[in-house]
């Protein structure tokens, strides 16, 4: 294989090792890892370095293992509801205003009597929390969505919307609402199934 052509394929896997350090996701570390390591590892084979290769052909294994084991072990999830006075809640939301801010900019609510909230735990950890503003008798508004970076995946989404669309209904909600906010966060409501409403928002119906 031409050297040069070899080089840009060490230098993208480099380059996709080092992409996978900055990301707080463990699962989405260890799939961008992966690819990077797995490159790597064909690149030194490419080049005659075996060291090299069979360092990241180990990578590449531990990478798989450790995937498997987050893909087939089973988790406990739970939704506790708090009030909007809870000493832990204002703690949580303070300490990660920052990175909530990156999705929500505008985001300064405090919680209060209008106002309920949810935490989501992760095998009794707290994961993230689900602020949503009474607007009338049917209908909720998504104030705040957010999970800490170490937990997101979409199992905690998917989890939070899909056990508290029951409990929603029972108190008579008919649709949840929510601001488009970041990209990012309008592309991970619309996997929740939330769709563009009239108001140019999003909207997701509650229906049993």
């Amino acid at each position: 294989m031409d050297s040069i052509v070899l080089e840009w394929i060490g230098y993208g896997a480099s380059l996709i090792i080092a992409l996978s350090m900055t990301i707080s996701s463990i699962v989405r570390f260890r799939i961008i890892n992966l690819i990077g390591a797995g490159l790597f590892s064909a690149y030194g084979f490419m080049i005659g370095s075996v060291p090299v290769g069979v360092m990241n052909g180990f990578i590449v294994v531990v990478d798989i293992y450790f995937l498997i084991q987050f893909f087939s072990k089973k988790e406990f999830f739970e939704i506790l509801k708090v009030s909007s006075a809870d000493s832990y809640l204002l703690k949580f939301l303070k300490f990660h205003r920052e990175d909530i801010c990156k999705f929500y900019p505008d985001f300064n609510q405090t919680p209060n009597d209008n106002t309920i909230q949810y935490f989501i735990l992760r095998n009794m950890a707290v994961a993230g929390v689900l602020i949503a503003d009474k607007q009338d008798d049917k209908t909720l508004k998504i104030i705040l969505d957010y999970v800490i970076p170490e937990m997101r995946d979409f199992k905690i989404g998917k989890f939070a919307y899909h056990n508290l669309h029951e409990k929603f209904i029972e108190c008579g909600y008919q649709r949840l609402k929510a601001d488009k906010t970041s990209p990012v966060h309008i592309k991970y409501l619309v996997k929740m199934g939330f769709v563009e409403s009239a108001d140019g928002n999003l909207e997701k119906k509650l229906t049993t």
